[in-house]
């Protein structure tokens, strides 16, 4: 992307409310969940898959996966997590929790009485994890790709945003206009479809309230291992089977986690990608759709 384009989309970060008038011109459904308003996609006919997203990037990381589940013949639910993409920015403390009843209340919500599949990907481990050691019984199996939750060696822009005062500073000069920036640079061989991606990025983070939903996703989900770690231990408990997929080469989550993660869930089923970074699931959509439809029909 050129510079004149990047400047561009960093100058409406957080220049506009999520109003409904908004929602009523986007593409996709709305509900008003108790948790908050929620954007979300349904799709296709069948046994009902999950997808949940991670950190930052709203749900349409899922793009090459979303289509290919509902062309095998799968319904499908994506949704925007609270504080990203079009759903609600609300004023609470973004904890895996809240994010885990978000999930119960949605899919109560869409589909009432059914079970399912259910992935997430980075922070969206830490997320189903949480709704998992709450709420098991619908879930036939689980996906995670690169989950966060482990313990790891955060960078130092994380580190600094976890110091009150301090954090918010760095984080609402900086941390967004960060985001967007880097949000692509994973992308190992989809290069060309990068701009597409840091576009559709730079629209959700227009909505006034993105950068406080993140930074307090950071300090209460993403470098809070005494909450996440606990919620993966209550999953080993469960007969649910597991599968884990991740990149040798990923920047956000690194690999070394598989140890840990292994350690905790010894029975977790590992896809090992080699050479892949941290989005695989939107850098290399058919590689990781074969697998996951694979271990679906099983």
């Amino acid at each position: 992307m050129d510079k004149k384009k990047f400047k561009q989309l960093t100058s409406e970060i957080e220049k506009y409310e999520l109003t409904d008038e908004v929602r009523a011109k986007s593409e996709g459904s709305f509900v008003a969940l108790p948790c908050g308003n929620t954007h979300y996609e349904l799709k296709g006919e069948g046994e009902a898959i999950v997808l949940v997203h991670g950190y930052a990037t709203p749900y349409y990381i899922y793009d090459k996966l979303f289509d290919g589940f509902v062309k095998a013949g799968y319904k499908v639910l994506r949704y925007d997590l609270l504080g990203r993409g079009l759903s609600e920015r609300v004023n609470k403390k973004y904890t895996p929790e809240l994010f885990a009843e978000q999930l119960k209340e949605l899919v109560d919500t869409v589909l009432p009485n059914e079970s399912f599949y259910l992935t997430g990907t980075s922070m969206g481990g830490a997320i189903v994890t949480a709704y998992i050691a709450k709420y098991s019984d619908k879930v036939k199996k689980l996906f995670l790709l690169a989950p966060a939750g482990m313990n790891f060696k955060a960078p130092a822009y994380m580190k600094l945003s976890n110091i009150p005062v301090l954090g918010e500073i760095i984080f609402y000069l900086l941390g967004t206009k960060i985001l967007l920036k880097k949000c692509s640079s994973e992308l190992i061989y989809s290069k060309d479809e990068s701009d597409y991606y840091m576009e559709k990025f730079a629209e959700s983070i227009k909505y006034k309230g993105f950068s406080r939903a993140t930074l307090s996703s950071l300090r209460n989900t993403i470098l809070n291992q005494k909450v996440t770690i606990p919620n993966y231990m209550e999953v080993e408990k469960t007969d649910i089977p597991i599968v884990l997929i991740w990149g040798t080469i990923d920047k956000t989550m690194p690999y070394y986690q598989v140890k840990q993660l292994k350690s905790i869930i010894p029975r977790t089923k590992l896809y090992t990608f080699e050479n892949s970074g941290h989005i695989f699931l939107f850098d290399e959509g058919q590689r990781t759709l074969d697998i996951l439809l694979k271990e679906i029909e099983k």
